[in-house]
């Protein structure tokens, strides 16, 4: 091996092993951190309001308060659902890159602890809709059964690439869910949890895809680009179930040409996602059609 490569394993390791120090003193549980038996205030909203999929439209307007309050809680939930969902995907996906690697290397221990904070936060989710009385909102028939391929056959940089589309999608969200004290506090607690801990998911998974990006070709990095792309489009399509509708007595149709014609939301998506946008032209992952995908969910 040359100079040059021991010295970027050294450099990767050293990443590593910050991101396992930080695990160490700054994670979460749960279990005790998170008030399971408080009240639920009548009043309080299970998301920002403004991160509601109708808000800023004429529907939105029609609404009683007790209506938002319980679209918003269905919303929430309807995210948490669809977390839980590629929560499981990613696990398996680390799983199988690790597979029978170096125990003893930093990156291997921190795939590993990854897979324990994703454990926890299915369970926190799942919880949680449990306490609000939501129904499992689950993606499509077709998506799921997409997806059994993606988890199978994703490696590289298009496996992080997913990994690290959607985490950056929740991580928008939730910042503004944890700061936000018309947000009922369960959700409050575990959108601080999530921040939190997915940071290093975060910048673990970014590492990853340069990593898996050097030496390849144009066409390699096209093709991953478009896969990338894909998966978000489908993330982010999958992310607020049209069934929500149903717990305010609304029709699906109605609804969803409402949010199709949302400019307020496209504006937060478009913002929120400005700098996973930026990253992903930087590791050449953002090409003439990836960008079309990328518009067509209004994240640039």
């Amino acid at each position: 091996m040359t100079a040059v490569g021991v010295a970027g394993q050294s450099a990767e390791q050293d990443f590593s092993s910050r991101l396992l120090e930080s695990s160490q003193t700054l994670s979460y549980d749960p279990i005790t951190e998170i008030d399971w038996d408080g009240p639920l205030p009548e009043d309080q909203y299970g998301l920002s309001p403004e991160w509601s999929t109708l808000y800023g439209t004429p529907l939105w307007d029609e609404l009683t308060e007790q209506q938002r309050v319980t679209l918003t809680r269905h919303e929430v939930c309807s995210m948490m659902s669809t977390g839980i969902w590629f929560e499981m995907i990613l696990q398996q996906m680390i799983l199988r890159d690790q597979y029978v690697k170096n125990p003893a290397n930093s990156e291997f221990q921190f795939a590993l602890t990854e897979i324990a904070d994703e454990c926890r936060h299915s369970i926190m989710f799942a919880r949680i809709c449990q306490k609000l009385e939501v129904p499992a909102y689950l993606p499509s028939k077709l998506v799921v059964e997409l997806a059994r391929g993606f988890k199978t056959l994703a490696t590289g940089e298009v496996a992080y690439g997913g990994t690290l589309v959607a985490e950056e999608v929740l991580d928008v969200v939730q910042r503004d869910f944890m700061r936000d004290d018309r947000v009922l506090d369960v959700v409050q607690t575990s959108s601080k949890i999530h921040v939190v801990e997915e940071s290093r998911h975060m910048k673990f998974a970014r590492e990853e895809i340069k990593e898996h990006v050097q030496g390849k070709s144009k066409l390699q990095r096209h093709f991953s680009a478009a896969l990338i792309a894909v998966v978000a489009y489908v993330i982010v399509s999958s992310l607020v179930s049209p069934k929500v509708y149903d717990s305010i007595g609304m029709d699906r149709k109605r609804a969803a040409a409402a949010v199709r014609d949302n400019e307020h939301r496209k504006s937060l998506m478009r913002n929120g996602c400005a700098g996973l946008m930026e990253f992903l032209d930087e590791a050449g992952l953002l090409t003439r059609p990836a960008i079309a995908l990328y518009k067509r969910v209004h994240m640039i």
